[in-house]
């Protein structure tokens, strides 16, 4: 079989339409499942909230699914596009804007379904409020999608964006390295992003007078938790734009896919681990409103402490780029 760089940049494409709608889905259905689940479980305890319960449902999940439907975007725009660039560089390109969306809409569809099936359960539990609920719900699904976002602009940008006369090698390493980088450190991210909205909807049906106090607790866990995703943003954003100087060693590749990579890999565990950190804070708030202030204190340095191990994997990755 002939590989020019035009049956190259098709085969590319077409592995990387199946690598983004393949992994991009696997998220929102979890995190659908997770809300149905919880959704059967409420019905159970207050039948005659039904109705309540399965619109939040249908809203919920239809939240988590915003991931998989930015990746079946991509997909089907790296299935049908026509690149006006055919080198191997563009294939490159093309291969890694799929590993992006594909691996980044994983958290964002799993971390959503967390607020969505609380909230079914809060509304069983405290009609009432079940404006509040719903609301804090979609702020905290809302949030939960950013980490998709920040992977889906990274590939539209791989995949439309001109980058010049630039040297097969290294830079085909580092344009996949990109799409590793956001993709994978988007998952810790959203999945830490939706333990805590999921607790914030536990907490306000539990005590819906501390709403307030809930809500911010809440925001500022998850701001915590999106962290390492911008990591992984920052270092794609190098990657794609810093002039490599050509090199036919192999090691100045792999040095650059290895930088996206580390940073991939090393905001997964940071992501959770925010999250898990976020998650009893913003729960005891509404168990315990006048010590809101020292679980928020506290919240924050255990996040930092958990935060250190994502800045080792961008020092690492800025390293592998700079120095290496």
């Amino acid at each position: 079989m002939n590989l020019d760089a035009s049956t190259t940049v098709n085969l590319a494409s077409y592995i990387g339409a199946g690598i983004c709608i393949g992994f991009g889905a696997i998220g929102a259905a979890l995190g659908e499942g997770y809300t149905a689940g919880l959704a059967n479980q409420s019905l159970s305890q207050n039948s005659e909230k039904s109705g309540e319960i399965l619109k939040n449902m249908l809203v919920g999940q239809a939240v988590a699914e915003s991931a998989a439907i930015f990746a079946l975007v991509i997909a089907v725009l790296l299935l049908f596009m026509s690149p006006t660039t055919i080198s191997l560089i563009k294939a490159a390109a093309l291969l890694g804007a799929g590993i992006s969306m594909g691996f980044g809409a994983i958290g964002s569809g799993i971390g959503s379904g967390f607020p969505a099936g609380e909230a079914c359960l809060g509304i069983s539990r405290q009609p009432a409020v079940t404006n509040r609920l719903t609301t804090n719900m979609l702020i905290g699904s809302a949030v939960c999608q950013t980490p998709a976002i920040f992977s889906m602009v990274v590939a539209l940008m791989l995949m439309f964006m001109e980058f010049g006369d630039v040297p097969l090698s290294p830079t085909w390493a580092a344009y996949l390295g990109a799409g590793f980088s956001t993709g994978l450190a988007a998952i810790g991210s959203g999945v830490g992003g939706g333990l805590a909205a999921g607790s914030s909807c536990e907490g306000i049906a539990r005590n819906p007078d501390t709403v307030g106090q809930i809500t911010t607790t809440m925001l500022v866990g998850q701001a915590i938790s999106q962290t390492p995703a911008i990591f992984g943003l920052l270092v794609s954003f190098i990657l794609m734009f810093k002039a490599f100087p050509e090199s036919a060693a192999l090691s100045a590749a792999m040095a650059l896919l290895g930088a996206g990579v580390c940073m991939g890999f090393g905001g997964i565990g940071p992501g959770i681990g925010n999250g898990l950190t976020a998650q009893p804070a913003v729960k005891w708030v509404a168990r315990r409103v006048d010590e809101a202030g020292a679980l928020t204190r506290t919240m924050l340095v255990g996040q930092a402490v958990s935060q250190s191990t994502a800045i080792y994997a961008m020092v690492v990755s800025l390293v592998l780029i700079f120095v290496v």
